[in-house]
């Protein structure tokens, strides 16, 4: 029985979970400015080059966000398995990934040819439609190197090799932004394409960040696919990934959705009140790659010390993400409390969108912890294993708890904007606690590793024999 002093964390933990999670931070950074780009040069073209640009990215990530979560299923299974030196399951888990990446790229890419009629029916500008429906058609092509650099990206932070995927989103953002100005204002010998401009170099941009990682990440990843894995096609395992996998896609879908629908609900309230949410929810975003980057390196030291069964590992790592991930946001909502105003102007002068922002900004402020420890709690559980339960719950804090809260203090209690983010405090609040809850009572439990194959006796016997070693 280990002593209560061996769950405390030490400073090796802390710099074991920074170092990795650093890098994983500046990569969600990259991710997002692909998108900041995108938006700003195409808001020079016109309101309606803007307008359907950000609904054919609200659209298409809305969707892609589900395949996405379920190739994050890698995470537990691969880190698992290098912790406990099992490389037939690291290779079986990585194949599977591109498996799963094709297989998922079909229904996805089918759905996404549904956004012209979909946004009909959610009644959008007539004349942002067209634009926006060409946009995602354009990009469609797009879908499957995309997931091709989620799964390498996920293996390879698995691995702990985070230098190619930080290089990669560089020069992907570099080539991004060269593209959209020369397509969408016709420079460099292209001819001017404005919206469809931006969705030709979106498309080029993930065709060359899935073919740069994966020339990058062949050194860590070569071992692993240069031949075909053992029972790699049985349908029973691949099954089994995607029962690990789909609710965290689904998880992600919940909360994107309920962010989404409240940008939509601010529509009906007015102009400024859509400017102002766009101002704070930026900040807020931006504030949130760090614990998401944190509850991404906590999956994977996690997972590792689930596969060499290590419970006083995994509880060293749970604490050390919770506090940093908390002490991370409680200082940004510090911030955003106390510097409204000054931090709404770097994005406008209007006096009526500051005013609102400054209003907005602190409940972000209040929010911050709350969304910190949930998106770190996650990722602990998902390093762990489990995905289901999180999914319920988030389901539960904001579908149930959250947008009718939101509804209710923005429309029957008349409270506007300020009304609907504070009923995604209440949700953020919700999930955070509960989801701290369930890692408290998971990690209390015995280290079960997840193996999607049956294992053989030979394999039995070898991976007893690296556990000794």
């Amino acid at each position: 029985m280990s002593s209560h002093s061996n769950h405390k964390p030490k400073a090796a933990d802390f710099r074991e979970l920074v170092r990795l999670a650093a890098p994983i931070v500046l990569i969600q950074i990259g991710m997002m400015l692909m998108g900041v780009v995108d938006t700003m040069m195409v808001g020079r073209v016109s309101a309606v080059a803007l307008a359907a640009v950000a609904l054919a990215n609200l659209y298409s990530f809305g969707l892609m966000i589900f395949g996405m979560g379920a190739l994050m299923a890698l995470d537990p299974i691969v880190s698992q398995a290098l912790g406990a030196r099992d490389e037939i399951a690291v290779s079986r888990g990585v194949q599977r990934g591109f498996l799963l990446a094709t297989l998922l790229t079909v229904p996805i890419s089918l759905t996404l040819l549904t956004v012209e009629p979909a946004l009909r029916l959610a009644g959008q500008p007539e004349e942002v439609i067209p634009y926006a429906a060409g946009y995602v058609q354009r990009t469609l092509a797009g879908v499957w190197p995309f997931y091709v650099f989620v799964v390498v990206r996920q293996t390879l932070q698995a691995h702990r090799r985070t230098a190619p995927i930080v290089v990669t989103i560089v020069v992907a953002n570099l080539v991004n932004a060269a593209l959209n100005y020369a397509m969408i204002f016709g420079k460099l010998g292209f001819p001017a394409m404005g919206v469809f401009g931006s969705a030709w170099a979106t498309l080029i941009s993930r065709w060359l960040m899935a073919v740069m990682l994966l020339a990058l990440g062949w050194p860590h990843l070569g071992a692993y696919l240069r031949r075909l894995a053992p029972g790699l096609l049985e349908p029973v395992p691949i099954l089994r990934m995607l029962r690990l996998g789909a609710p965290i896609g689904a998880q992600m879908m919940f909360e994107f959705g309920a962010f989404a629908l409240v940008a939509l609900l601010m529509g009906r309230l007015g102009v400024v009140q859509v400017a102002a949410h766009q101002v704070a929810i930026n900040l807020a975003s931006l504030a949130f790659m760090v614990p998401v980057g944190i509850g991404s390196a906590a999956a994977v030291i996690v997972g590792h010390a689930v596969g060499r069964q290590d419970p006083d590992g995994v509880r060293r790592a749970t604490a050390a993400a919770l506090y940093v991930g908390a002490a991370f946001m409680t200082a940004t909502g510090a911030l955003f409390i106390g510097l409204p105003e000054p931090l709404a102007r770097l994005y406008t002068d209007e006096r009526d969108v500051l005013a609102l922002a400054a209003i907005l900004l602190p409940i972000a402020g209040v929010f911050q912890i709350f969304d910190g420890l949930q998106v770190v709690a996650v990722g602990l559980l998902r390093g762990l294993g489990d995905t289901r339960v999180p999914m319920l719950l988030h389901m539960i804090a904001f579908w149930v708890i959250a947008i009718p809260l939101s509804i209710f203090f923005a429309f029957a209690l008349e409270l506007g904007a300020p009304g609907l983010w504070w009923g995604l405090v209440a949700g953020l609040a919700a999930v955070a606690v509960l989801l701290v809850l369930r890692v408290r009572s998971r990690e209390r439990r015995e280290l079960v590793r997840i193996e999607i194959d049956e294992r053989t006796p030979s394999e039995r016997r070898d991976a007893l024999g690296a556990a000794v070693d």
